[in-house]
């Protein structure tokens, strides 16, 4: 009988544990090839897919290294005759890293019809063949993505927290930081359609900058015209494109890309609003203690936060 459908997975990921491989080896193509055997025993160790119930047996297809990215594209595929109702995929690859996640796509034929994202806390997904992902299956999904990478994102979460030291209002700080979210959702935008899309080589160092910049701003920034919104919004710029090197690791559906950046945007901009709403109340503390009180905190916060840009920035133009 000739199988008339045909699924691949895509899990992403450039290091699996594999002996006397470390991960810039997996980007070679010629030591990837070699250790085809050992990559397909280490993920099946972890990685299971089922229809209706039943294990099915993966066959291992192409695998294609992204240096851009540090990843590993790694395609499986399974034929059949008929399509079982359901599809489930478990299998988080690092269970042992809560920071590593597999990417799954998963095709009929050349169609892609399903995407997910299988972390140690999420390592199982379940979905029907028989149609498509829902629109609000879509944007659940990639609100939620932009909320998590919002939160462990080091980097970013001390941009925003230097940019709210100088203390304001509730509506200010979350003014500015909206100012921030509206600045990176255009340059996200323009590097996921690839209209302009610089190296991470010059984005990274010049994001650590920024965090620099704040914390001393935070330091000596007091008193006269309150420029944080247009800072906001300047670097918010730099930071879209490192938000899409994000949605880069992820095959964006073709026919809702809007509505993904779109979700995502306001993932990010829910997560930076709890930051906002977590550290106002102490902000607004602080400014009750008065100037004795409030300004060494604040300087210290200023301080702490500029070293730290300033070590990823050395960590970032060395590496």
């Amino acid at each position: 009988m000739i199988p008339d459908r045909k699924d691949q997975m895509e899990p992403q990921d450039p290091h699996f544990g594999i002996p006397d491989a470390n991960p810039s080896m997996l980007l070679d193509p010629t030591a990837l090839e070699s250790r085809r055997q050992m990559i397909s025993a280490a993920m099946l160790d972890q990685l299971v897919m089922a229809a209706d119930g039943a294990k099915l047996p993966l066959k291992l297809g192409k695998i294609t290294p992204d240096p851009g990215q540090r990843d590993l594209i790694v395609a499986w595929s399974n034929s059949w005759s008929a399509a079982p109702e359901n599809l489930t995929v478990n299998g988080s690859l690092f269970p042992y890293d809560p920071r590593r996640r597999t990417f799954v796509n998963v095709y009929s034929g050349s169609e892609l019809i399903r995407q997910d994202i299988l972390t140690a806390d999420h390592p199982t997904v379940t979905f029907p063949t028989t149609r498509h992902q829902g629109r609000w299956t879509i944007f659940v999904e990639f609100v939620r993505q932009g909320i998590h990478h919002n939160f462990i994102g080091a980097d970013h979460i001390l941009f925003i927290i230097g940019l709210l030291l100088l203390d304001g209002g509730l509506k200010q700080l979350l003014g500015i930081v909206t100012s921030f979210t509206v600045a990176h959702s255009i340059t996200l935008g323009l590097a996921t359609f690839r209209i302009l899309s610089p190296p991470s080589a010059l984005v990274e160092p010049v994001i650590a900058l920024s965090i620099v910049f704040v914390g001393l701003h935070a330091l000596f920034g007091r008193g006269g015209r309150d420029p944080r919104m247009a800072l906001a919004f300047a670097f918010g710029l730099i930071h879209g494109f490192g938000f899409a090197n994000v949605l880069q690791e992820i095959v964006l559906p073709r026919g809702a890309m809007g509505l993904s950046l779109f979700a995502f945007n306001v993932g990010v901009e829910i997560g930076q609003a709890c930051i906002v709403i977590a550290i106002w109340p102490l902000l607004a503390y602080l400014g009750r203690q008065g100037e004795r009180v409030r300004d060494p905190v604040i300087a210290v916060g200023a301080l702490a936060i500029s070293a730290m840009g300033a070590f990823w920035l050395f960590q970032r133009v060395i590496g």
